[in-house]
């Protein structure tokens, strides 16, 4: 039955044509079409940009039968330099990692880590006991714990047989 939406593919007429897609041909054609002006290659850039862009701590969360943990990954990252707030069923963690100030600026060949200040909210189950949160900071892992209430604990519940 034919394809009358016109939306049916044509079979590759060859292997050639799988081995010569590259997505990246004619790029730098393409991008200076794109903006009008000519780039230089990447390597050339005489600089990189230093602005300090936000990031976002890796977090974990899981669930005990009596608990609900959060685990951020926070390396380089000082104890002072966090919050951990609770408002409204809402944990938020804050803080900031800041660029070393023992190498100059201008000795850097390169800054891939994100550096500057974060901010992660999560809305937790009502089943969390807020007056029971507790936070620890170690080797720059940052682990909050919340206790479920009682009620929200599973139960056994014992059948009688009569």
């Amino acid at each position: 039955m034919a394809n009358k939406t016109g939306t049916a593919m044509a079979p590759l007429r060859a292997n050639r044509e799988v081995m010569a897609f590259d997505p990246f041909r004619n790029l730098q054609q393409r991008l200076n079409r794109l903006f009008g002006e000519n780039f230089e290659p990447l390597a050339n850039w005489p600089e990189e940009n230093w602005s300090l862009t936000t990031w976002a701590p890796a977090c974990d969360i899981y669930e005990t039968t009596n608990e609900v943990v959060i685990k951020a990954e926070l390396p380089e990252v000082k104890k002072e330099d966090v919050q951990v707030s609770f408002e409204n069923s809402v944990l938020t963690i804050r803080g900031e990692r800041k660029l070393s100030e023992e190498t100059e600026k201008e000795n850097y060949h390169r800054v891939e880590r994100s550096y500057g200040e974060f901010t992660r909210s999560f809305t937790l189950p009502n089943f969390v006991d807020s007056s029971k949160i507790k936070a620890e900071f170690k080797d720059g892992l940052l682990r909050v714990t919340m206790a479920k209430r009682e009620e929200a604990k599973p139960k056994q519940i014992k059948v009688d047989i009569k």
